[in-house]
């Protein structure tokens, strides 16, 4: 027991920088308070004190404004970050290492009693601010879920979901697919370099118009060639532009390099 509550004071100190002491994390946050909370409740849970788990969870919830089902699975070294306003249904299950911003839900989308309605999140999972998991799926190790993104279907390992509903950002050679190195850090609120599939997709769009502009220039500039060689009718119009006029850094400026 003790070793877990040191386990999840010193992934505080890891990965929040405002944290300068143990003394510091064990008065003053929230997350940590709704974490032993929850052990207790959920111990009771499972000896079959319901009610009192109940209460415990209750109390918690009043305390610190996470809301955790007594029968949902909490693992090792979880983070509840500024996580006011947090919903985590009874068939949750929450791996080791995971990080959970305020305003998330892991809900369920099923009314059936007994049966698996909410999530599981995998090992070092981060789910940003305001994100919403729906369903008795599986968000798989290291992935990442984006702030304010509608979870509704599995998310691989290491990939990264965004947007409404969520589209996934498959991982890279085997790391989250924000990370260019082999050798991967945690992202605070789930920040990545590469969040948004559409802004991909555009970019790409953006970089074919421009090929397709330089080219059309050159075919003007050989047919015009042609006609003042004499070995073509004059087929050309006049006016006929012979530069680039697609502006394709301005383009990536807009939508974001």
């Amino acid at each position: 027991m003790f070793s877990k509550i040191r386990s999840d004071i010193q992934c505080i100190l890891d990965r929040d920088p405002a944290a300068r002491t143990r003394w510091d994390v064990i008065t003053s946050y929230p997350g940590f308070h709704a974490v032993v909370l929850h052990r207790f409740a959920h111990g009771c849970w499972n000896l079959g004190l319901k009610w009192l788990g109940r209460f415990v969870s209750n109390l918690s919830r009043m305390l610190t404004g996470i809301e955790i089902h007594p029968a949902a699975i909490v693992g090792e070294r979880v983070f509840f970050d500024h996580a006011m306003g947090v919903v985590v249904g009874e068939t949750a299950e929450i791996g080791d290492g995971c990080t959970i911003y305020q305003g998330v839900t892991l809900g369920g989308t099923s009314l059936y009693k007994g049966a698996k309605r909410h999530p599981t999140l995998g090992k070092n999972v981060v789910v940003s601010a305001g994100a919403k998991v729906l369903g008795g799926f599986l968000v798989g190790d290291n992935a990442k879920i984006g702030s304010n993104a509608v979870v509704i279907k599995p998310v691989p390992a290491g990939a990264t979901a965004v947007g409404i509903p969520a589209r996934i950002i498959q991982s890279k050679e085997g790391v989250s697919a924000d990370v260019a190195t082999q050798d991967p850090k945690f992202n605070a609120y789930g920040i990545t370099n590469e969040d948004d599939p559409v802004s991909l997709a555009l970019r790409g769009l953006v970089d074919s118009a421009s090929t397709q502009d330089r080219q059309i220039a050159l075919l003007w500039q050989a047919l015009e060639q042609l006609v003042r060689t004499g070995k073509v009718g004059d087929c050309v119009p006049s006016d006929a532009s012979l530069k680039e006029c697609f502006e394709a850094e301005k383009m990536k400026e807009l939508i974001g390099k």
